[in-house]
């Protein structure tokens, strides 16, 4: 066949063009808030932008701080659509509700508006990047209501970046808005934060997450059961994006059943390297019986199904903390475990003492550092909780002090309920676990009866230990042998402990917390001095003297 312009050949038009692929987008990108409605978790900022939004009361700067994933830029981009939405009639002013349909919406949401200026902080870090701001805030925006300038992570801007900012943040023209995003608010400079109008966003609930995660499933066409939302949504640690990604990578990893992809828990927990939760349970209840073999056996078998070291601590803590809240509580959380861990864990809340499930919880945290920081993690799991089997079996300190007082190792002790439902007596402990600082002989002595006689005790050997504990430390419980505190500010808890106990002669369990407290001791003794002046000034006498000698005042009598 010629190729010749003379052989007239025939004409089929342009080639089709092949079907055009649209590319596609992870979980985490296609479900990003949209609208403030779709944002989970951030009620109260919410609502504080709505009444600013309405009352017109529109700060110049916002600060979002909060962990990864919990919707900082899409709260800016949202805060931007919202200051610069004018309705599907092109007629409306700002509104906590944008339209998402006219044109300002549509442009931010497409990343394309020109008077919306989303800056990455990381990669434009120096002064020249912030000068290019300072010089385009003079102008007024093209086509929108507010010139809006979004900076992510905005803590990694140099100090003179920063400092070449303040002014223009203090007083931009009205017609600026600055949107700041950070995860790491403590390196933003105190004088930007005076500037700005800060936001905290919450780490967003469990319960929360996994009905964000059915909803997605729902319009994924996905099947996934219940328990694997859960373990996603534990494993995100808060952060809808990072529950969105797991999700991703488990719809991924999921077998199909009925031409639809089937999430289901075992294979979100092989994924994850997650502990199984049957396996925990039976590994609490093997260190409860004191059965060495069986739980070496069990952890074995955990590390052929590729559990990490790490998840099984994990998994344990997560446990005891879960039985002694459920004790504290009076059964509290148990509704949100499935039968046959309810069954258990409310067992062992009834069954187990507040001292066990204590040294239980201080141990496993020590053993969970040793894991971390360990060449051979499995190995460091496995000394660890054959550490927990001992502990276990030992008689808390009232117990030891009773056996030493009746004679020595030798004595019956209590049983310890295990995690079948039955018991164990407490092995006979060799002499060097029986050293106290109480002498056999001599009679133990009772604990102080009240937080205020175990000061006075403790000042008699340390005395500036005595006097931070009458002025700074609130009492939150006071049960003998066990001490909670509310302290003012990080201490050493080990020292004070050792204080306590080589003053009293005694083994305390002592713990801090943020919980409410009692005032301080100094405190107390202060309105109990107001009272008792307060009482005096109303009698006729002291009120007469007052009167005939304005300057006088109360003075407390010489307790020596």
């Amino acid at each position: 066949m010629s190729d010749s312009p003379a052989d007239p050949g025939f004409d089929l038009g342009e080639p089709p063009a092949p079907p055009k692929q649209t590319a596609y987008r992870v979980l985490a990108r296609a479900y990003r808030p949209q609208t403030f409605a779709e944002l989970i978790g951030q009620e109260a900022m919410v609502r504080t932008l709505a009444n600013a939004i309405r009352r017109d009361r529109l700060p110049h700067a916002f600060l979002m701080t909060g962990v990864r994933g919990v919707g900082k830029t899409s709260t800016a981009r949202l805060i931007a659509k919202a200051l610069n939405c004018v309705g599907p009639d092109g007629q409306g002013g700002p509104t906590i509700d944008p339209c998402g349909v006219c044109e300002p919406c549509r442009a931010i949401a497409d990343g394309r508006h020109i008077d919306v200026v989303e800056m990455d902080a990381a990669s434009h870090t120096g002064v020249d990047d912030v000068r290019e701001i300072i010089e385009a805030v003079r102008y007024a925006a093209v086509s929108a209501r507010f010139k809006i300038y979004i900076i992510d992570e905005v803590h990694m801007l140099s100090r003179n970046a920063f400092n070449a900012l303040l002014k223009t943040l203090e007083e931009p023209p009205e017609h600026v808005k600055f949107l700041f995003a950070t995860t790491e608010v403590n390196k933003v400079p105190i004088t930007v934060l005076s500037r700005c109008q800060r936001f905290d966003l919450r780490r967003i609930p469990v319960e929360l997450l996994v009905e964000n995660f059915r909803m997605i499933c729902g319009k994924e066409g996905v099947e996934a059961e219940e328990d694997a939302l859960r373990l996603i949504a534990t494993a995100a640690e808060g952060s809808a994006r990072d529950g969105q990604s797991i999700l991703d990578q488990a719809i991924a990893h999921a077998e199909t059943v009925d031409g639809r992809p089937y999430v289901r828990a075992d294979q979100v927990r092989e994924m994850l390297g997650l502990s199984d939760r049957g396996a925990t349970r039976r590994l609490f209840g093997q260190i409860l019986d004191g059965d060495a073999p069986a739980l070496l056996a069990t952890l074995a078998e955990q590390e052929s199904l590729g559990v990490e070291p790490v998840a099984t601590v994990n998994a344990l803590l997560e446990l005891i903390h879960g039985v002694t809240t459920a004790k504290a509580g009076r059964g509290a959380g148990l509704d949100r475990l499935a039968e046959a861990e309810r069954a258990a864990v409310a067992g062992w809340a009834e069954e187990l003492s507040f001292p066990v499930r204590h040294r239980l919880w201080q141990l496993l945290l020590k053993g969970h550092a040793e894991v971390v920081a360990a060449a051979r993690p499995h190995a460091a799991c496995e000394m660890a909780l054959l550490r927990l089997v001992h502990a276990a079996s030992m008689p808390d300190p009232l117990e030891l002090a009773r056996m030493i007082r009746e004679g020595g190792a030798g004595s019956p002790a209590p049983a310890l309920a295990s995690g079948g439902g039955a018991s164990m007596p407490f092995a006979s402990a060799p002499a060097p676990m029986l050293q106290s600082p109480v002498e056999p002989e001599a009679p133990v002595a009772a604990f102080p009866e009240d937080f205020r006689a175990l000061v006075q005790i403790v000042r008699t050997k340390f005395a500036t230990m005595a006097y931070d504990l009458e002025n700074d430390h609130g009492l939150v419980r006071y049960e003998p042998p066990l001490l909670v505190l509310k302290p003012p500010r990080p201490i050493d808890l080990r020292q004070l402990t050792d204080a306590i106990n080589k003053a009293t002669g005694q083994l305390w369990t002592v713990e801090l917390s943020d919980g409410p407290a009692e005032p301080t001791l100094y405190e107390q003794d202060q309105a109990a001095r107001k009272a008792r002046e307060d009482a005096m000034r109303a009698t006729p006498i002291v009120a007469a003297a007052l009167e005939a000698f304005p300057g006088a005042t109360f003075v407390e009598p010489d307790s020596n």
